[in-house]
């Protein structure tokens, strides 16, 4: 049975969402679930923005036919070639043999290396600025490259004032019946789930990302369509807002981010005792993370969300703890930048974990080691308080200066 949604007199959702996939990408965490969006506009021409995932194909096709109603598809348009959003571009092309398939140049080289069937009769290639006009909606498109993929492009309907936004402006988790962010708790209920999603799978792009915003800045944007997650009205200000803040790199809270691994417990108790001193002396809004427990994107999200950032580990293998090490890497390679940066090391005979993890970090542009003076010996010891009472004071200096 079919599972449409009308979202307006002539457009219709026809995505559908997973709550069975436990990692996205085969990376991320995503416990609750994960949504694929596509939108049909019925005009004097059909057009479909974008498929969905192949597990979701049985459904689609059903939706599809049941939009269309007994009509053609005119039109294919392809924003993004990730297989979540493209994988059924060969069966629409054998179903509809007329559509046209709307991309980019890069796409159709990424269609020839994804599928077999003839892509050459079908596309329809545009460029920045190039408009199709489907009868009363007119389609601008814009070019997005590397948000996240070099193909990507954006839509903009110049009647609806709508923003098909392929993946930025989108969220981790399913759609749960409403389609919008009407009447929602945007900061708490929503924002988590897309800060983690943006910084994981965006957030390397800020510069690009950038160039996307000036180009929305230009235009009246009223409903921003992603291709994951809820459809966008009441807070597309605050949503822009927040992707500008994440692609600068600059924090959304003026606090601190501790993250420790910690194998018999030594590290773990450091992390504490500063967290508590940290709170003594004024300092609100501390979150911690044992990043052995909790998967790496959830840690990542958040040193984009806070300014000052601890980080404690202990040497393994002459080098360091695998969990905190994974970590890092992740954090460089997603470009995280302009950070304030504590360093705590654990070693019983050889510590060596600290110049290992400056070694990762330091390069981030804008990062400021305050603090790497603490090296633990297998059990913090009563004269080392001092040490970290010198560590918590430099924070809340840091912290009131910027």
């Amino acid at each position: 049975m079919y599972n449409i949604r009308q979202i307006s007199e002539d457009i219709i959702y026809l995505g559908c969402s997973d709550r069975r996939l436990a990692l996205f990408e085969s990376a991320y965490p995503i416990p609750s679930g994960i949504s694929y969006n596509s939108y049909l506009i019925k005009d004097e021409k059909t057009a479909l923005l974008d498929t969905v995932d192949k597990t979701c194909s049985a459904q689609f096709f059903e939706n599809l036919e049941a939009g269309l109603d007994g009509r053609d598809l005119d039109y294919l348009i392809i924003q993004h070639m990730e297989p979540d959003h493209c994988a059924l571009i060969e069966d629409i092309a054998a179903l509809y043999p007329k559509v046209k398939i709307v991309c980019t140049a890069k796409s159709v080289g990424l269609i020839k290396q994804f599928f077999n069937f003839d892509i050459d009769s079908h596309a329809l290639v545009v460029k920045e600025g190039d408009t199709l006009n489907l009868g009363r909606h007119e389609l601008a498109f814009a070019m997005a490259p590397m948000v996240h993929w070099p193909e990507v492009m954006v839509t903009y309907d110049k009647t609806d004032k709508a923003l098909y936004s392929a993946d930025a402006f989108g969220s981790f988790g399913a759609i749960d019946g409403n389609l919008f962010d009407i009447g929602i708790n945007f900061d708490c209920e929503y924002l988590n789930e897309a800060r983690r999603y943006y910084t994981n799978i965006v957030g390397k792009y800020g510069a690009q990302v950038q160039m996307l915003l000036k180009k929305a800045s230009a235009l009246d944007i009223k409903t921003i369509y992603p291709l994951h997650g809820l459809i966008i009205k009441e807070n597309i200000a605050k949503f822009v807002e927040k992707y500008d803040k994440w692609s600068r790199y600059e924090a959304e809270e003026n606090s601190v981010l501790i993250a420790y691994s910690s194998v018999y417990g030594g590290t773990e108790n450091a992390a504490n005792i500063l967290a508590g001193m940290l709170a003594d002396k004024g300092v609100n809004g501390i979150k911690m993370y044992d990043v052995s427990h909790t998967h790496y994107s959830y840690v990542l999200s958040d040193t984009f969300k806070y300014s000052h950032i601890v980080f404690a580990t202990t040497t393994y293998n002459n080098g360091i703890f695998e969990t905190m090490e994974n970590l890092l890497h992740n954090i460089a390679a997603h470009n995280l930048q302009n950070r304030k940066i504590v360093l705590i090391q654990n070693g019983s005979w050889a510590p060596t974990c600290g110049s290992a993890m400056k070694t990762i970090l330091e390069p981030l542009k804008g990062t400021e080691i305050i603090d790497e003076s603490v090296c633990i010996k297998s059990a913090l010891k009563e004269e080392q308080l001092a040490d970290l009472e010198c560590v918590s004071d430099k924070i809340i200096h840091s912290l009131e200066n910027c």
